[in-house]
């Protein structure tokens, strides 16, 4: 692989930026990355680890001479970021941001850059439970989908470019417009992380369990849940605030099948029990189809113990 970024700039140092780092560095993709974060303490962390070839103390700072920078901050301080860095971006320099809600984030970012400068908004479809700067690594992204948000007058050339990234870091990669984006990340991701937090609290209010049984007997259900309901809460709490149409939609149609379920169950309706489950249990089979998951037990996770 060869350089695709002469200089990368980095805002924010956490799990999906560090992950970038380091996956950039394997491949030999960025000339120099140069990374920030609001934290003297990340950026502490940062520097002993060294997956930045700078750390600077300031967004103005590391977006200096940058021909890529990645906005890795959660959405609530987006557009502080875009206001800051504005007055210093390089002429023909691309902007982009990881955020897991686009429509907002284009509100927020697109107002504060000068012309000249390209503002893809992207969404890396990969994540863990974990968050900050010695959480990422740069197998994140292979084999999982980035999703590219250009507008109607994108330069195409630096739209290949960003692609071209994304894709030498193992990731796949669609384009969308963020409406759409929006409401699809609703489904597979908000609405489902919403429900995870909701399942997780119900257990930790139901007096009638002990904290320890409720631990002590995790099964797989309950653990996964609580891995989900282990994500970074401010990001989350982030993409609530400005995700609130898609997310109430979707939740709207989550109730209406929750009390169709409940009254099967009320009613022994075994029948439509039996067709539910079947027809979600093809879901599941395509997601493994689509090379997203495995089939192997404990849902793919080589090695962690029930």
């Amino acid at each position: 692989m060869s350089v695709i970024y002469d200089r990368v700039a980095l805002i924010g140092l956490g799990l999906i930026a560090s992950s970038l780092a380091h996956a950039m560095r394997r491949g030999g993709l960025a000339g120099e990355i140069v990374g920030t974060a609001r934290s003297a303490e990340t950026r502490a962390i940062a520097t002993e680890i060294g997956f930045c070839d700078r750390v600077v103390d300031t967004a103005a700072e590391a977006v200096n001479g940058a021909d890529l920078v990645v906005i890795a901050t959660p959405i609530g301080v987006m557009h502080q970021v875009a206001a800051e860095i504005g007055p210093h971006l390089a002429p023909g320099a691309t902007v982009t941001d990881v955020g897991s809600v686009k429509r907002a984030v284009i509100a927020a970012v697109e107002p504060h850059l000068p012309k000249g400068v390209h503002f893809i908004p992207g969404h890396p479809l990969a994540g863990t439970e974990h968050s900050g700067p010695r959480s990422g690594f740069a197998e994140l992204f292979e084999g999982r989908w980035c999703i590219l948000v250009p507008g109607e007058d994108t330069d195409p050339d630096a739209l290949a470019r960003l692609r071209a990234l994304w894709e030498a870091m193992g990731s796949n990669v669609d384009v969308m417009d963020p409406d759409h984006h929006d409401l699809v990340v609703a489904v597979t991701s908000h609405a489902p992380h919403l429900i995870a937090y909701t399942m997780v609290g119900v257990a930790d209010d139901l007096r009638r369990v002990t904290d320890s049984e409720v631990i002590k007997y995790s099964a797989g259900g309950f653990r996964d849940f609580t891995r989900i309901a282990a994500s970074d809460p401010t990001m989350w709490r982030d993409v609530f605030l400005t995700n609130k149409d898609a997310t109430l939609e979707i939740l709207g149609r989550f109730t209406e099948e929750l009390f169709a379920l409940q009254r099967a169950i009320r009613t022994g309706d075994g029948d439509h029990l039996h067709h539910y489950f079947t027809r979600t249990r093809a879901i599941r089979r395509g997601i493994v189809e689509a090379g997203q998951d495995t089939d192997a037990p404990d849902f793919g996770r080589v090695g962690r113990k029930t």
